[in-house]
């Protein structure tokens, strides 16, 4: 069935007049896919609806916020109190010592939490006080892993990035990525080699400890305990970046599923329940160089905002009480096993990997497991799939290199529609 995309189109069009490629972030642009972005109007539960009146079944989930699926009524109940008592202070509310100590609870190597208003200022910030309690100047990222558009994380990023083909961006200074190190994703030997040549100049090492922005990459078995041991060792900052796993592959994040314990966490996404919202929190003795109680330099006007407070605590506390990971572990396997399925049938080779409700279907025979293998993909296969999807009613992301999410409200009814849908888009498209 093609849907009529005509309003979308038009909408586009008016858009690129005003917005730079007519989108507030690039991935949104269709470039990864081709064609021409959808607008949406409205979402609720596992749906969204575009701007022409279309419906489609979301597995983007505003790239990974809504555990609980679009609009769910009690977290919309009580944005619309915290909206009738104002929608911003300036000035401190209960509501954040109320998030900052259910996120304490979740994760116990989180001492003390610094609110912010997006991921992106989490992980800058993040860097910036690893670098002012170490003394030292390098920091080591990993290929393929995306951080946010911070100057020092541009560099051999994925997402968007990837998918446009920018492994730098102009107006990055060569200073500046000059202070950062990369190595692949996976590969302890190379980690161990870095630290051997200029260990004692490396601040930190920030790491996607599930990788979400080649797609859905996880670590091997041993990896993240190699990554740990090297960093205490040499005495560099351990940040894991679990903006997108925090709250997602369990409630207490990638630490928990795997049992690691780093020196920081940066979180976003399911903490503000859908609005914008970010963290950075760690040891003790690290979280009090911030000012202003340390020397360094660390603020945000809208952090804190107790709208976003209100949502991420409301999702938050929901979750504890539903604990729906049992449930999104088994929906999202089996959405999973019925992609695969549906490709193997059809002759085409793919490739899955989840991490509970993250996910990705790499179009490739072999395993994907750092950003080398993930490259080889076939994006062009990946684009006409997304395209027939779209036409099957599924909305997925519009790159080979995003993970996918399911939320609560992706039914079993729904799982198996996705899978019937599946298996007519890749008749279809390959």
């Amino acid at each position: 069935m093609n849907k009529n995309h005509t309003q979308s189109t038009t909408l586009f069009e008016r858009a690129k007049q005003v917005i730079p490629g007519g989108v507030n972030s690039p991935v949104r642009a269709f470039r990864g896919v081709g064609g021409t972005p959808l607008f949406i109007t409205s979402a609720k539960g596992a749906m969204l609806t575009d701007a022409d009146g279309n419906t489609f079944i979301d597995y983007v989930g505003s790239w990974g916020p809504m555990i609980l699926g679009h609009a769910h009524d009690e977290v919309i109940a009580a944005v619309q109190q915290a909206a009738t008592r104002g929608t911003s202070y300036g000035a401190p509310t209960e509501l954040e010592i109320q998030l900052a100590e259910e996120v304490i609870q979740a994760f116990p190597s989180i001492e003390k939490l610094r609110l912010t208003s997006s991921g992106t200022e989490a992980t800058m910030s993040a860097l910036r006080v690893a670098r002012g309690f170490t003394g030292r100047s390098k920091i080591v990222k990993f290929e393929g892993c995306y951080h946010g558009h911070g100057d020092s994380l541009l560099v051999r990023a994925g997402s968007g990035v990837a998918t446009l083909g920018l492994p730098d961006s102009p107006g990055v200074l060569a200073e500046v990525a000059a202070s950062t190190i990369t190595v692949p994703f996976n590969d302890a030997v190379a980690l161990e080699q870095v630290f051997d040549e200029v260990g004692d100049q490396i601040a930190a090492v920030i790491i996607e400890p599930v990788v979400g922005n080649m797609g859905c990459v996880p670590p091997r078995e041993g990896y993240l305990e190699a990554v740990r041991a090297i960093t205490e060792r040499h005495g560099a900052v351990l940040i894991f970046d679990e903006v997108m796993t925090g709250f997602r592959v369990s409630y207490g994040g990638a630490q928990q599923l795997y049992g690691i314990t780093p020196d920081m966490t940066c979180l976003g996404k399911i903490i503000g329940g859908g609005l914008p919202v970010g963290a950075f929190g760690g040891r003790r003795e690290i979280m009090d160089v911030v000012a202003p109680v340390g020397p360094v330099y660390q603020a945000g006007t809208l952090s804190g905002n107790p709208l976003a407070v209100t949502a991420g605590l409301t999702t938050l506390r929901l979750l504890k009480s539903l604990n729906p990971y049992p449930q999104l572990e088994s929906a999202t396997a089996k959405l999973v096993e019925g992609l695969a399925e549906a490709a193997s049938k059809a002759g085409v080779k793919t490739v899955s990997n989840r991490v509970g409700s993250m996910f990705t279907s790499f179009f490739t025979a072999e395993p994907v497991h750092d950003w080398t293998t993930a490259s080889r993909s076939d994006r062009d296969a990946f684009g006409r799939f997304f395209h027939a999807m779209l036409d099957e009613g599924v909305y997925l992301a519009p790159s080979q290199f995003e993970a996918g999410f399911v939320s609560i409200e992706h039914t079993d009814e729904i799982i198996e529609r996705t899978i019937q849908a599946a298996q007519q888009a890749i008749l279809i498209a390959l």
